[in-house]
């Protein structure tokens, strides 16, 4: 067994905050190692720890929320948390709020709306601390806690703040030291303020014989233009049944520059929008509690829709059940998710389980369940309803696939979000936050995600309420039809149509949207054309499957072949209507870039071809056509000197998407023990068990599922049905889809512990030697197709051999390319 100490991990982390606790650490660890000789129900639940990515940028949301929660309760912090919460010991707890996301890239935070604070008020109503400057604290060091379904943190005050949940409500409990267990206990409810500081005018209602404070208002998006505005809605009640009793009650309002105003007795605040853009104001309720001994309990019930229905919300969830029941259930829910894969315990390190569950766990946050809480254009739809895709052009990729081998009902109900999106709009949301469009990154990545459920499910679609002709409607609609903005759905399909790229410096007198990376787009629009055209395929198209066959080899469009750098030459580059090349040095916005100021995201002043990334890492994206990449290349030899030297200058990066599937270059080479020593080495580099134990922002899971599938040796090629294989961390596991009714056993024989490592040790063993299907040897040990294995269960046995000279080559045909045959048909 590998299993690391606490003190080697927190020096992993390269620098030391003091969270969360370390008997959270302790308690995963020793579930571990329980769980190895159970012999009955095991609690998966014990072994996630939630604050991974919690710190170094990761943007994790370790609140109390169910699987895909509308509610995510967590506290909001000072300085840069866009997820609420940040380890970072030295920021400042301004509330505990219902609302959040997890893993986004938004600077600005998510929501964060309703912070509730307990505060201390030595003079009574009048000399609480209500503005946030006043009211926030620090917290005790090493007291964080949280598990699935629950989160905890102690004030420097020694008050407790825990909370649990159910899809739209929850329960918040304060439990204040014994030193104060006979003084009232005061709260703030900051009915303004969200992360982003957005808010644009709302009203809020005390109703003290009820003990209840209502709430509505409107907030801007955090990931989309600010002219655009959503509702939100909220539910306290404060009496907990009637075993709490309210005294003092009344309204505050404040700013930093002399206004901190409170009104003992008054119920009610109606504010509109400051029009001289002053988002400094601060307001909300003020109360305290008759003199008790007990913890405090809030329930809250949260509403895209209504006050009322953020009532009705709590009352049919939660009612009056106890803090504990509503856990429990959690819980429940969380376990029945992360079983769907049962890693082999007893032989699996110790670290790999925790790194694995807390992927599985983060893999079901988001997208948040809205169903029901529709609103705007999707008010009273019949579809299901997923708020919070952030965005498409992270999750395509691995997020999604790995839905497919367990999920395949709520993968549906998250397509039909994304058809009923077209059906409303005209287009599919591409990055929609906080119930309204946000921005666009690669272009129209959802045709990848609902055409990968077309290919590996068209067989249940109907079944599970889609409709395959909806599927291809709706992706054509991207492919063809250009929007009046495709900086927020759609793409720049006008241009990109005419000239076979997306063009440079070109006057485009139809539509609107930031013009910048060609480049980057292009490549994208081209992957997207190749899963319009499996979908045709499919459908037996023959017209669309042959546009969009040649669609997607436009990426050779944008291949400069004169481009030198490092000593390789050709490389992706934007071009000018003309169809002269735009020369970028394929370096900029790489980790090796020397000129730091440079824009590489959405900046208006953002001139470069690629998205938040370097040619030098662009070059490589063409998942479905890396045969004839390898070509323009110079070859096998000359494309693995290449990407060796991609990986060891440094111009990888685990935290960016484009790179997912670079390392399984090797495989199209015919070198796949490179690919498994290559991704030995990006885990252990990038990933690890502590707060700081992921490369950047989750990215809605796209890091943790990218991180999951690397585990158990396998990559998915997004709008396929094939699975590339690799050297799984655990010596077995078996994966359950409970719609299907099957199970699949992945038996790893050979398997070395030892080879769990950065660098694979001589003698370990690690590499593909055999790969068989219910006993029957695959005609490639690099790739199998989803249709031969887990959509039929059964056994996959992976042989393993320390020699890699019995591992060289994948055996058979390498991963299928469009250039030579591959993907001709579907299963």
């Amino acid at each position: 067994m590998v299993v690391i100490a606490l003190l080697s991990l927190l020096a992993i982390a390269g620098h030391v905050h003091a969270q969360p606790a370390p008997a959270l650490q302790q308690r995963i660890s020793a579930a571990i190692a329980a769980a190895a000789n159970a012999t009955g129900d095991i609690d998966y639940t014990q072994f996630v720890n939630p604050f991974i990515g919690t710190d170094n940028f990761g943007d994790v949301c370790p609140g109390a929320s169910v699987p895909f929660g509308m509610v995510k309760i967590t506290t909001d912090m000072t300085g840069y948390a866009p997820a609420g919460y940040v380890a970072d010991n030295t920021q400042f707890i301004r509330g505990l709020s219902a609302t959040h996301d997890s893993g986004t890239g938004s600077s600005l935070g998510t929501y964060g709306l309703f912070e509730i604070m307990p505060v201390e008020c030595p003079s009574g109503f009048n000399s609480c601390p209500t503005r946030i400057v006043d009211r926030q604290r620090l917290r005790k060091n090493f007291t964080d806690n949280a598990m699935p379904g629950y989160f905890s943190l102690t004030l420097d005050n020694n008050v407790q703040m825990e909370a649990t949940s159910t899809r739209r409500a929850g329960l918040e409990r304060f439990t204040f030291p014994p030193s104060t267990a006979r003084s009232p206990h005061f709260f703030v409810l900051d009915f303004q303020q969200d992360l982003p500081q957005s808010f644009k005018g709302g009203s809020m209602n005390i109703d003290p014989q009820n003990g209840r404070v209502t709430i509505g208002g409107f907030w801007g998006s955090s990931f989309g233009p600010g002219s655009f505005a959503y509702q939100a809605f909220a539910c306290y009640d404060l009496l907990n049944g009637g075993s709490q009793k309210l005294d003092q009650y009344g309204i505050w309002r404040s700013n930093p520059w002399g206004l901190n105003a409170k009104l003992l007795g008054s119920t009610h605040l109606n504010l509109s929008q400051s029009l001289i853009g002053d988002t400094n104001y601060e307001s909300g309720a003020l109360f305290s509690f008759a003199r008790t001994s007990d913890p405090i309990i809030i329930r809250v019930g949260i509403s895209f829709i209504s006050a009322d229905q953020a009532c009705s919300n709590a009352e049919t969830e939660i009612g009056g059940a106890s803090f504990e029941q509503v856990h429990e259930a959690s819980r429940a829910a969380w376990n029945e998710r992360l079983k769907r894969i049962e890693l082999n315990l007893a032989g699996t390190p110790h670290n790999i389980t925790e790194m694995f569950y807390s992927s599985l766990y983060r893999a079901s946050l988001t997208p948040n369940n809205a169903t029901g809480e529709a609103q705007g254009q999707f008010f009273g739809t019949s579809a299901p309803y997923f708020d919070s895709l952030y965005c498409s052009w992270d999750t395509f990729r691995t997020f999604y696939p790995l839905m497919t081998l367990t999920s395949p009902e709520t993968y549906a109900e998250i397509v039909e979000t994304y058809l009923d999106g077209w059906r409303k709009r005209g287009w599919m949301p591409e990055c929609r936050a906080n119930n309204l469009p946000g921005w666009t990154q690669g272009g129209s990545s959802g045709d990848v995600i609902v055409g990968h459920f077309a290919i590996n499910y068209h067989n249940e679609a109907a079944a599970l309420g889609v409709s395959l002709d909806d599927i291809s409607a709706a992706q054509l609609a991207d492919g063809e039809l250009n929007p009046p903005e495709w900086d927020i759905e759609g793409r720049q399909v006008n241009v990109y149509k005419q000239y076979g790229f997306v063009p440079f410096d070109v006057l485009d007198p139809s539509s609107v949207g930031r013009q910048t990376r060609e480049g980057s787009r292009t490549l994208e629009y081209v992957f997207e054309d190749f899963a319009i055209r499996q979908v045709a395929l499919l459908r037996r198209d023959n017209a669309t499957f042959t546009t969009y066959s040649n669609r997607s080899l436009w990426y050779r469009n944008v291949w400069d072949p004169s481009i030198k750098s490092d000593g390789y030459k050709g490389f992706m580059q934007k071009r000018r209507p003309d169809g002269s090349f735009a020369f970028e040095d394929p370096v900029n916005c790489s980790p090796n870039d020397q000129n730091n100021s440079r824009s590489c995201s959405l900046q208006g002043n953002n001139i470069e071809g690629m998205y938040e990334s370097s040619s030098w890492e662009y070059s490589w994206f063409v998942p479905h056509d890396t045969a004839h990449l390898i070509e323009l290349m110079g070859g096998n030899d000359t494309f693995v000197k290449r990407l060796d030297h991609f990986f060891d200058a440094g111009y990888y990066l685990a935290g960016n998407e484009p790179s997912f599937q670079t390392p399984l270059g090797y495989m199209y080479a015919d070198q796949p023990h490179r690919a498994v020593s290559r991704i030995r080495d990006v885990v252990f580099t990038n990933f690890d068990i502590t707060a700081g134990g992921l490369p950047g922002n989750d990215d809605q899971a796209a890091m943790a599922t990218l991180l999951a599938f690397h585990l158990l040796g396998l990559y998915p090629v997004p709008g396929t049905s094939e699975l590339l294989i690799l050297s799984p961390f655990t010596p077995a596991y078996t994966v359950h889809n409970p719609y299907l009714n099957v199970s699949t056993t992945v038996t790893v024989t050979n398997f070395d512990a030892a080879s769990v490592a950065k660098t694979i040790p001589a003698g370990a063993s690690a590499f593909v030697h055999e790969v068989r299907v219910n006993n029957v040897t695959t005609p490639s040990r690099c790739a199998f197709d989803f249709y031969d294995t887990f959509r039929v269960g059964g056994k996959i046995e992976i042989i393993l051999t320390a020699d890699e000279n019995e591992a060289l080559g994948c055996a058979g045909p390498v991963p299928q390319s469009v250039s030579t045959g591959g993907f001709a048909s579907v299963r």
